[in-house]
């Protein structure tokens, strides 16, 4: 396996523990929450997790499944939302781009 890939899969694994304990403290404030309001987001299912494309006037919500935490562009959005924003974000992570940046990555992946 090359220094480039190994590279890849430790960075995949540093966001997929990073965004585990941020699920887990996100669990909390949930149940927390849920108490007052008894009601979830209905569109963010199990297997998914919720950003926000931050880099406009108005951030635009996604809501991303998990298989995205391989695609190396999307990791590339991840290391810049840690470098901007750190890693102790609470609630929906924002990623620092344009909604129309994101929606490609996306699309990109789909059609691959």
């Amino acid at each position: 396996m090359s220094k480039y890939k190994n590279s890849q899969l430790a960075v995949a694994r540093l966001f997929i523990k990073l965004l585990q304990r941020s699920l887990n403290l996100h669990n909390i404030a949930i149940d927390e929450e849920l108490n007052k309001k008894e009601k979830l987001p209905q569109d963010v299912k199990e297997g998914h997790f919720a950003v926000f494309a931050a880099n406009g006037e108005v951030p635009k919500r996604f809501v991303v499944d998990l298989c995205y935490l391989t695609n190396a562009a999307f990791l590339r959005l991840l290391e810049q939302a840690g470098e901007e924003y750190g890693f102790h974000q609470k609630g929906v992570l924002k990623i620092p781009c344009q909604a129309e940046e994101l929606e490609k990555i996306l699309q990109d992946s789909k059609e691959s």
